[in-house]
């Protein structure tokens, strides 16, 4: 029998550095979703793994296992190596793969021979899922939002990264979904986070939080591959609405620093989608300007023909108002408006 744990059992252990959670699945299992902080030590690649699964379908399970061996065999020297490397800080190593089975209890049992602590993660990720889904509504139930809305480029997320720094509760729902929520949304940031991973990241956001009141960003219900849970949804539509605001000059600035880095092929792509929108003659224009290098006058004319249209067709009642002329100060100001009155 395996040593194993609980993920209830091993949330508060993992914020110590004595516990790590080691990830054995492949890389494109691990890239899709996995336990925030988790480590990935593929035990097998993303070829071996299909050849093990098709080899338990077509042929049988022993048949399967021996490939499974071999493909082991040659990575295990790296493997443990890494492996020891990890050990070297941390004194408690827990493996998971998908349902706690074949691949993390074979490296526990491997490990335990040789007498490394480790500990395989019962149910592994099916369980860690199981999870989330019952613990996040409860983390969530008692918040209340502050929600910062502004047009494009007003600078709404430096000015949650300025609140987190002054040791503010904030939950940056476009982090935890990898994704802008605009068109644009994608540009620069790779692929965006599964619905699985936007979960648990909004878990780990809300889990340590110091108080009831955060501070948050509006957002439509889907940011990119995600969808906001209705029940934190409603907490959004129905919290203390703030609208920030910044000169144009600002603006273009923001979303220049934003999406302007080697990233011409999929601000391209991006723009192409807007073309039923604005017409083809102006996105080719737009096109043209991204290949001279001119982001500043697509960055105004997006906001001044497209985006402030759209942001002024949903007007919101808003309690406070802020002119973000640096992240920092406007930041101060919310802190000094929610928290240090209401003495949270």
């Amino acid at each position: 029998m395996y040593p194993d744990i609980s993920y209830s059992e091993l949330e508060e252990k993992l914020k110590t550095d004595e516990y790590v959670l080691i990830d054995v699945r492949t890389p494109d299992e691990y890239a899709q979703e996995t336990i925030p902080g988790a480590i990935n030590v593929p035990l097998f690649s993303n070829e071996e793994r299909a050849i093990v699964g098709t080899a338990y379908k077509q042929l049988s399970v022993d048949e399967a296992k021996m490939i499974g061996v071999e493909a082991v065999a040659k990575r295990l020297p790296d493997m443990f190596k890494t492996l020891l490397d990890i050990n070297k800080n941390h004194k408690h190593l827990v493996f998971f793969c998908a349902r706690g089975g074949f691949r993390s209890g074979s490296v526990v049992a491997f490990l335990q021979s040789l007498h490394i602590s480790a500990l395989k993660l019962q149910g592994g990720y099916k369980a860690y899922r199981a999870y989330v889904n019952e613990r996040l509504p409860e983390v969530a139930k008692d918040i209340e939002l502050i929600v910062l809305y502004g047009n494009t480029g007003t600078g709404k997320t430096q000015v949650l990264e300025a609140l987190k720094a002054k040791g503010a509760d904030v939950l940056d729902l476009e982090g935890c979904a990898n994704h802008r929520g605009s068109t644009l949304g994608a540009v620069g940031l790779g692929e965006p986070n599964t619905q699985k991973m936007f979960d648990a990241l909004l878990y780990e956001e809300l889990k340590d939080r110091k108080g009831n009141l955060v501070f948050t960003e509006g957002e439509s219900k889907r940011i990119g591959r995600s969808v906001i849970p209705d029940y934190l949804f409603e907490k959004i539509r129905s919290g203390i609405h703030v609208e920030i605001t910044a000169p144009m000059d600002i603006r273009v600035e923001n979303i220049v620093g934003d999406y302007v880095y080697e990233t011409d092929h999929e601000l391209i792509e991006a723009l192409n989608h807007l073309r039923k929108r604005l017409g083809n003659d102006r996105i080719d224009q737009f096109i043209e300007l991204v290949r001279q290098n001119d982001y500043r006058s697509v960055a105004r004319d997006l906001m001044i023909e497209y985006y402030d249209p759209m942001y002024e067709h949903n007007p919101k009642n808003y309690v406070f108002h802020v002119e973000n002329l640096e992240p920092e100060k406007s930041a101060e100001i919310l802190i000094n408006e929610f928290m240090v009155e209401s003495g949270k």
